[in-house]
């Protein structure tokens, strides 16, 4: 209560696929009051975006009922915290002109259509340059030849918009910027020659774009990027309580604070983050002999390089059956809680056969590079001889969820990259051992998942508000394991035998059957819609 009385807290907030949530954490690190808000992203006009008045709302939203919930426990209205960190999902489209006016709707990290950028730049670079990263969408629109290119004077992602409206600083976390642009690790900024390269390319196309000038300015964990405006106060809070003023980190993606969380910055250490969106992110301890199109090469916020296998699709489709479920719980006049039906359910997997039972999912709500598939159709197989029964169906549901994120770790093996830890976080991991153990099949690794694994990255960016504020001269690495962790180990599963045998079956089902999703995108939609 003292920490909150005398401004001895960080805050957190992250702005998630489906959920933006708010953390205040004590001097100790513990969470002392949430608050969230749930959002969708829409399909408009062929773009995955968030309109602009949706993330405001959300962001006021979620801190409102952090401050009611501060109040209640506390008697306490929250005026003043010690510092703040906002995070979001990385990736993605916001450019901006002089006026500070948005050019064209957000284009978020799920959308796949830079396929042509995204080869011309990865072959020019020699370096893997996904769909969903910002020059890939911003090469794209060149080449695209859109209205709004020489107007660009900003470009940013989501956590770099929020800062630079709370702040008026144009920076950016080293992690969240190397999901825009590749860094130099030696330099710890952006890759001066991949620069001048792409400077090049667009001269070409007869555009002249300085990156150096729209870019956001690159900052490490542990620096400062700015105050809180009495601007962004009101805008964070409206009823004008919060001070303005108060210290904020660089804004990260949502993989340097899921790594944060986990305790996962150092090297041969890693984690796996799930949600609508799942990544598996590797610290290394050295640079790939290959590019692979399969493996982002990102940092973490302190600018270490870390090999990352993103899909862009896990949980969506199992929340979707879920709420089929709960609509059957409701035909029957029966109440049951999301929370207890998650639970419900999900333990079933653990009843079922280790292959799946002859089932195939694919929850492909959008496209999925690693698999090959350009658009969403989410898809359920069995034939006759299938086992289909509930156990099998919510298990092959888990297993196909992290199906595409076990294919991308494959390609890791041939660069014999060695890891000591791998940690799961996560909503799905609120289920206790279900989700963790289908992972650990899927990775052939134990997977440890720890007391803080629900709290996820607005946990994660509130602990890096407060490194910035730590006294200590220590790393970022150092500052978790010695002071923010020492006290927890989590809880560690190993797979079976039986389990990881029973995964390769359904490995093996799932890449042959990725032909059948392709031609199911091929059928004209509609058809499915007579």
């Amino acid at each position: 209560m003292l920490d909150v009385i005398d401004g001895r807290t960080s805050l957190g907030i992250e702005f998630g696929s489906t959920r933006i949530k708010a953390v205040l954490m004590d001097s100790k690190f513990s969470a002392v009051a949430t608050g969230s808000y749930e959002w969708e992203n829409k399909l408009e006009d062929g773009v995955w975006t968030y309109a602009l008045d949706d993330i405001w709302k959300g962001l006021r939203m979620s801190y409102r009922k952090l401050a009611s919930e501060v109040f209640e426990k506390y008697g306490e209205t929250l005026s003043a915290v010690g510092s703040i960190g906002f995070s979001a999902m990385m990736h993605g489209y916001m450019a901006f002109d002089k006026k500070k006016q948005l050019l064209v709707p957000f284009r978020t990290w799920r959308n796949s259509m830079t396929e042509e950028a995204e080869q011309k730049l990865t072959e020019q670079f020699s370096y893997n340059i996904p769909q969903r990263w910002s020059i890939a969408h911003l090469y794209q629109a060149i080449l695209n030849k859109e209205d709004h290119i020489e107007q660009i004077d900003y470009l940013t992602t989501l956590a770099g918009y929020i800062h630079w409206q709370l702040t008026g600083e144009k920076v950016i976390g080293i992690g969240d910027a190397s999901g825009m642009f590749p860094i130099d690790i030696a330099t710890k900024t952006y890759n001066q020659k991949m620069i001048e390269t792409f400077s090049q390319l667009v001269e070409k196309e007869g555009v002249a774009v300085d990156l150096q000038a729209i870019l956001p300015k690159v900052l490490l964990a542990g620096d400062e990027a700015g105050r809180l405006t009495q601007e962004g106060a009101y805008l964070l809070d409206p009823t004008g309580n919060l001070k303005s003023g108060i210290p904020i980190c660089p804004p990260e993606g949502d993989a340097g604070t899921g790594m944060v969380a986990t305790n996962s910055v150092a090297k041969r250490t890693g984690n796996v983050s799930v949600g609508t969106s799942a990544f598996a992110m590797i610290v290394l301890e050295k640079e790939l002999q290959a590019v692979y199109p399969e493996i982002d090469l990102v940092t973490t916020p302190s600018g270490d390089l870390v090999g990352m296998v993103h899909t862009n699709n896990c949980s969506s489709d199992i929340n979707a059956w879920m709420k089929l479920f709960q609509e059957v719980t409701e035909a029957f006049g029966f109440e049951v809680s999301t929370e207890k039906l998650f639970s419900v359910l999900l333990k079933e997997a653990l009843n079922g056969d280790s292959d799946c039972g002859g089932l195939l999912s694919y929850g492909y709500y959008s496209g999925e590079n690693i698999t090959g598939v350009n658009e969403g159709r989410p898809l359920f197989v069995r034939s006759p001889e299938s086992r289909f029964n509930l156990a099998n169906f919510m298990r092959v549901h888990l297993a196909s969820a992290f199906g595409a994120m076990r294919m991308g770790l494959d390609i890791l093996k041939q660069e014999q990259i060695h890891i000591d830890t791998l940690v799961g976080h996560g909503g799905i991991f609120k289920t206790p051992e279900v989700g963790q153990r289908v992972l650990a099949a899927a990775m052939r690794a134990p997977i440890t998942v720890m007391d803080t694994a629900s709290e996820g990255g607005a946990w994660g960016i509130a602990l890096l508000a407060a490194y910035m504020k730590s006294d200590a001269e220590q790393s970022l690495a150092t500052f978790l394991a010695q002071e923010v962790f020492k006290d927890d180990r989590g809880v560690t599963l190993e797979p079976t035998e039986d389990e990881m045998a029973g995964y390769e079956v359904f490995l093996n089902r799932y890449r042959e059957g990725i032909a059948i999703e392709k031609q199911a995108i091929e059928i004209d939609w509609r058809v499915l819609r007579c």
